[in-house]
């Protein structure tokens, strides 16, 4: 299935019924009086979280989504009935923006919530509603309103808790790979991933997190080269990274710089994901002897001024990778912690 992570679509809500002019016409009932019902309101349309989609593909073909009109009133004080609501499923991790204004108007995060995106026009009311005592036979109704209609653009950000970022071929889908039962395309060449990748890393019984991988970037990325920074929205409701780097880069290049590009290419981005816990995890160890990549990745971390963790592993080979997701998966139990106790303080007594 491709890819697709932006979408537009048109939603509009269904009118409200008109309400009725109607007297009583029945044998034996001089002087019947007004009778005309209420219109019904439009349907609403809402946008609705589901587990089981993870691309906004379907929009590319389906773009417009309409509830139904209310009915209008009739005679015997009979209601139109309601317009059904329209509710419309989008991937977890939706957000949803008015498209001619930009405003956002929801952030749809959990299965099942729903966003009311077009309102349903009310109803009108009919001439049974007139009739007062000065006013014995009124002949005027109200039309039904109409309902919302809005353009909107739609986002998606997957939700994951780690993200892998790094250059080209640092071996991030192999990692992938190793650590999750998710199977990415990996080759030999620079670029294999140019979509998103998402796998679930189980390090014990109901001890498990979600694992992104997104298209590696080069320099000059967030001015549009190679695949750009499409894709990093992708990393922004992670609670860490995980930067690849290859100990052994076939052209030769700076290692150090190489992680130095990455740093300046999130920052450009975004300010927040660039200042995210992140962690340097050096791979593709078994291309070197054993003392000499743990020597390099020393050097690299020295000539960086590092001070957050690093590991050495061989995605390849499994080396190191159970080490590696078990201290991600207590740091991650602890920033969850954390989380919870500032709730509770912020919830008060």
């Amino acid at each position: 299935m491709k890819f697709v992570d932006e979408a537009r679509v048109r939603v509009e809500a269904g009118d409200g019924g008109d309400g009725c002019v109607s007297f009583r016409r029945e044998k034996y009932i001089p002087f019947g009086g007004p009778d005309g019902g209420d219109g019904g309101d439009g349907g609403s349309v809402y946008l609705v979280a589901a587990d089981n989609l993870s691309t906004l593909i379907d929009f590319r073909v389906h773009r417009a989504f309409r509830a139904r009109r209310g009915e209008n009133g009739s005679g015997r004080n009979c209601t139109g009935r309601g317009g059904a609501d329209r509710e419309v499923a989008v991937p977890t991790g939706t957000l949803v923006y008015d498209a001619d204004t930009g405003e956002l108007l929801g952030d749809l995060l959990r299965a099942g919530q729903r966003l009311l995106v077009a309102r349903g026009g009310r109803h009108g009311v009919g001439n049974t509603r007139f009739k007062s005592s000065t006013n014995r036979a009124p002949r005027q109704s109200t039309p039904g309103t109409p309902g919302e209609a809005r353009d909107l653009r739609l986002e998606l950000k997957l939700i994951a808790d780690v993200g892998l970022v790094g250059l080209p071929n640092a071996g991030k889908s192999t990692f992938l790979s190793a650590v999750s039962a998710a199977r990415p395309k990996i080759a030999d060449y620079p670029f294999t991933t140019l979509n998103p990748q998402l796998g679930v890393v189980s390090v014990a019984p109901e001890r498990s997190f979600v694992l992104v991988d997104v298209p590696g970037l080069i320099a000059g990325a967030a001015q549009g080269a190679g695949l750009g920074v499409r894709f990093l929205r992708h990393l922004q409701r992670t609670r860490l990274l995980l930067h690849l780097v290859d100990l052994a880069p076939v052209d030769g290049s700076d290692v150090a710089a190489g992680v130095e590009q990455i740093g300046r290419e999130l920052d450009q981005f975004d300010e927040g994901l660039s200042a995210r816990e992140r962690w340097l995890v050096f791979n593709k160890a078994d291309l070197l002897p054993a003392d000499e990549a743990v020597e390099r990745a020393r050097a690299v971390v020295a000539a960086l001024g590092w001070r957050g963790p690093h590991y050495v592993v061989s995605a390849a080979r499994r080396s190191g990778i159970d080490e590696l997701c078990e201290a991600v998966m207590r740091r991650l139990e602890r920033m969850r912690n954390e989380e919870s106790e500032d709730g509770a303080h912020e919830a008060g007594p």
